[in-house]
């Protein structure tokens, strides 16, 4: 069975969301559907010219994945311009950057690492070797506890492991104490977000995440 598409973020809406040849009917053209999130690549990428890495990390998606949606994205361009169809903006897998700051529109899992199996759990402060998970939905706020199988793995695994986990149970953001660059590298690539330097309750950090207290990092807290 295939994995659900995970939620790309995007800067804004477009202003205008239909294009067509000039002087032909639409009625007599075809049309190319352009997703919102392919729109937001090919503007990262050939308007305000980021990297892939740069262009991923704002899209909060791996580097392949941004990859595919930059080709996807540039081909049905291509073929518009090439071939006289009309291109209409809609849909994808998207949400707004700015409906995911303002945290009480964000819709998603978070995933808090806790050294027990209930909100009033204490944050845990290693993020690899944490006993589990308490993987909150948003905005329903359902709660499950997941172990963390990860913790016994040896040395750097640990972290990584629990990472690819994370991924597996579509997870969106991490909240945590402490992490380092190559676990925080490995959360970018799989496209979760993160918010550090958070202690308390799980039910205490959760209520802060959704009150839009506990900023995304840009970088990890640890060498």
């Amino acid at each position: 069975m295939p994995r659900p598409t995970l939620c790309r973020f995007v800067e804004t809406t477009p202003n205008a969301t239909y294009f067509k040849p000039r002087g032909i009917p639409a009625s007599s053209l075809t049309e190319l559907r352009l997703a919102l999130e392919e729109l937001e690549a090919l503007r990262l990428a050939d308007m305000e010219g980021l990297t892939a890495i740069e262009a991923a990390s704002h899209m909060r998606v791996s580097r392949h994945t941004f990859g595919r949606i930059l080709q996807k994205a540039r081909q049905k361009a291509a073929t518009a311009l090439c071939t006289g169809q009309a291109l209409r903006i809609e849909g994808g897998h998207y949400s707004l950057a700015e409906d995911v700051t303002a945290r009480p529109g964000f819709s998603g899992r978070i995933a808090v690492s806790c050294t027990g199996p209930t909100p009033d759990s204490v944050v845990a402060e290693r993020f690899g070797r944490a006993g589990g998970f308490l993987l909150v939905d948003l905005p329903e706020m359902s709660a499950s506890y997941m172990d963390n199988a990860g913790s016994q793995a040896s040395g750097m695994e640990a972290g990584i492991a629990t990472v690819r986990a994370l991924a597996e149970a579509k997870v969106s953001v991490v909240l945590g104490s402490v992490i380092g660059p190559k676990v925080f590298a490995a959360l970018r690539e799989a496209g979760i977000s993160v918010c550090l330097d958070v202690s308390g309750s799980v039910r205490q950090v959760v209520d802060r995440f959704c009150k839009g207290e506990l900023p995304f990092a840009d970088a990890p807290n640890r060498d």
